[in-house]
């Protein structure tokens, strides 16, 4: 195991299944990202993320697929102060951020077919994305044998 440092004072302790924001913009995520932890237990972040967890009211699969949509930057960039950018953050408070649009249907059981819907398809896309990578490889070695 890696040891980082035993100073965490200025870290937010994550836990599997929390979502973290990530105000810093970099390409394809002009206003940031949300994301949740979801392949380990628990992690460490700067307090300049902020962070949150959801109750059971409301499907975190949902949530997280709104996020990987460019839905809710129009909410962000209405909150964002003016000079919207500091040193590569988005200037958008956490009580702001909290106070975005998010919409979903009022039922969990209705949110989490959506969810499913679009893990369905996403998994889809990695087979085939796999599947195109194998097929270039393939293509590649028997051009390579032809013009031998």
């Amino acid at each position: 195991m890696v040891t980082v440092g035993s100073n965490i004072q200025n870290y937010y302790l994550l836990k599997k299944g929390e979502f973290a924001y990530n105000k810093s913009y970099s390409n394809g995520y002009p206003f940031g990202s949300v994301k949740r932890l979801d392949r380990y237990e628990q992690g460490i972040l700067s307090t300049l993320y902020i962070v949150f967890s959801i109750d059971n009211s409301v499907s975190s699969d949902y949530i997280t697929h709104f996020f990987d949509t460019t839905l809710w930057h129009k909410e962000i960039a209405e909150r964002a102060e003016e000079g919207a950018r500091n040193h590569g953050l988005l200037n958008i408070a956490t009580r702001d951020f909290f106070d975005i649009y998010i919409w979903m249907p009022d039922s969990v059981k209705e949110q989490q077919s959506i969810a499913s819907f679009f893990t369905s398809l996403d998994r889809q896309i990695a087979l085939h994305t796999q599947r195109l990578e194998k097929l270039k490889q393939i293509k590649a070695a028997c051009l390579d044998k032809m013009f031998v």
